[in-house]
């Protein structure tokens, strides 16, 4: 089967996999004409993350990536449409408002039943047959990580209080990797001198909670930047005047150099887990 034109997949040989679900930013035509504005609809991707991370290729990282906005289908998301954070403010399969809680579509507008079963045929179940494809091919030479990139402005008062820490690291309390892969990351984020915490208010999405079986070599892990690590964070409103604000190559280097630390340990932990193929 040929890969539709906005999933990209990139090969590695390195044990680790680095999912993209939420960079993309495109919207089929027909279903833009129902939302409320352009800009809204693309207001909450993790803005210019997969250019933040291009250098993964240098350490032969798998990269899948999806170019589809998360307002079209969040590929992120439990596709029964369960809340993978029960009582708490979020967005579900296919969003119909912002984070801060603006609608997506215009009044009537907004996806059926059916429609959303037709995305998750057309979007997220191919994004997750590359997944589970590039863990099988990897998992055949021993341990894998799976490590799901994210970002979010750092206030966001309707989903948590107060400025996110820099590094929010998600492996639902233990349970999708071993201790010694967040124990790796963890350490990681400490040398940098950023802010960092464990199963805060992120602790790992769908996509971290279904693929991650450490039992089975299987070790998944979730990071959510607080976007001002890379970019410039507005002060006050968000509008359409000030977000997205562009990627700062000044403030992206020594990020970018931090992350090469937390994908190296990500790496050096998979080779020397116990499955390890010699051959590998």
């Amino acid at each position: 089967m040929s890969t539709p034109d906005w999933l990209t997949i990139r090969e590695g040989s390195a044990p680790l996999i680095i999912g993209l679900p939420h960079t993309g930013t495109d919207i089929p035509a027909p279903i833009e004409a129902r939302m409320t504005s352009p800009w809204l609809a693309r207001k909450d991707a993790d803005w210019w993350v997969d250019r933040l991370y291009d250098f993964a290729v240098d350490l032969d990282a798998t990269l899948v990536r999806t170019a589809i906005s998360r307002s079209v289908i969040d590929v992120n998301r439990d596709p029964s449409g369960a809340s993978l954070y029960p009582g708490m403010t979020t967005t579900g399969l296919c969003p119909t408002e912002t984070f801060d809680g603006e609608p997506l579509y215009r009044p009537g507008e907004a996806p059926d039943e059916a429609e959303i079963a037709e995305r998750r045929h057309t979007f997220f179940d191919p994004y997750h047959a590359a997944l589970t494809a590039q863990i099988e091919r990897l998992r055949a030479a021993g341990p894998v990580v799976l490590y799901d990139a994210h970002s979010i402005r750092s206030r966001v008062p309707r989903l948590f209080e107060g400025e996110l820490p820099q590094f929010n690291i998600g492996d639902n309390m233990g349970a999708t990797c071993a201790p010694a892969l967040t124990q790796a990351v963890e350490a990681a984020c400490a040398i940098t001198g950023q802010t960092h915490v464990l199963n805060g208010r992120f602790k790992g999405g769908w996509t971290t909670r279904h693929y991650g079986r450490p039992e089975a070599g299987i070790h998944a892990i979730q990071m959510e930047l607080a976007d001002r690590g890379y970019m410039v964070d507005p002060e006050g409103d968000v509008s359409e005047a000030n977000w997205p604000s562009p990627y700062d190559l000044r403030l992206a280097a020594p990020m970018r150099t931090r992350l090469r630390g937390v994908l190296s340990a990500c790496i050096d932990f998979a080779r020397h887990a116990p499955g390890r193929s010699l051959r590998s």
